[in-house]
């Protein structure tokens, strides 16, 4: 098989790779954030249900999660789970990397002095205008590099799809390089994560000089 061929073949592979870090990304973000506001719930018994499920998150091995969402169903209810692996892949990678963005955006929102919460007050802000005009545009900046880290470690664990035979780009390139005794399938693959990621960091980064305020 020639470089072009393994290229070509191995293509969808990597939309199919892409479309993982897409879709975890648009739902973990605006999930983690619905997640650090329960963690700081007056109610006791939301914040422990939260830290519950973080700590279980991330005590856990994602590739184990991803094989409990896949096969949970089956074996707890005995549903039929013949199209269930594309849903219970993402469901797995959101769950999970909510759990991380929501600690991250935690620790950026507790960052913020108390004080500016009672400034915003006096000044007749509501709570929710106190946090969209005046916390989170603050956060956000606070929280970039910890989000462009979690960000492209995400890149990298697209590859765990093949715990559940998922034919993205990593689970191809072992099949072909099983199937042709080479190691080119994974130098492909590894250039791929490599141009991932880097584009991940420079549109991140510039994102990050962009909230500057020392232009």
């Amino acid at each position: 098989m020639t470089f072009s061929t393994m290229l070509s073949t191995m293509s969808a592979g990597m939309v199919k790779t892409l479309g993982i870090f897409v879709l975890t990304l648009i739902g973990s973000l605006p999930l983690g954030m619905v997640v650090a506001l329960l963690r700081k719930s007056r109610f006791k018994v939301v914040r422990g249900i939260i830290s519950i499920y973080i700590s279980i998150m991330r005590g856990t091995p994602l590739m184990l999660q991803l094989l409990a969402w896949y096969f949970g169903p089956f074996y707890l209810f005995g549903l039929n789970i013949g199209n269930w692996r594309f849903p219970a892949l993402i469901i797995g990678f959101v769950a999970n990397y909510a759990a991380y963005f929501a600690e991250i955006y935690r620790g950026g929102i507790e960052s913020i002095p108390v004080g500016q919460y009672e400034a915003a007050e006096v000044l007749g802000y509501t709570k929710t205008q106190t946090f969209m005009k005046i916390i989170l545009p603050q956060v956000v900046k606070i929280i970039m590099p910890s989000v462009t880290n979690e960000v492209i470690t995400l890149v990298k664990d697209t590859s765990l799809a093949f715990t559940l035979a998922y034919q993205e780009v990593f689970s191809l390139s072992k099949q072909i390089s099983a199937s042709q005794s080479s190691f080119m399938p994974f130098l492909i693959a590894g250039v791929f994560y490599f141009v991932a990621n880097y584009v991940v960091e420079f549109l991140m980064n510039r994102v990050e000089k962009s909230m500057d305020y020392y232009k």
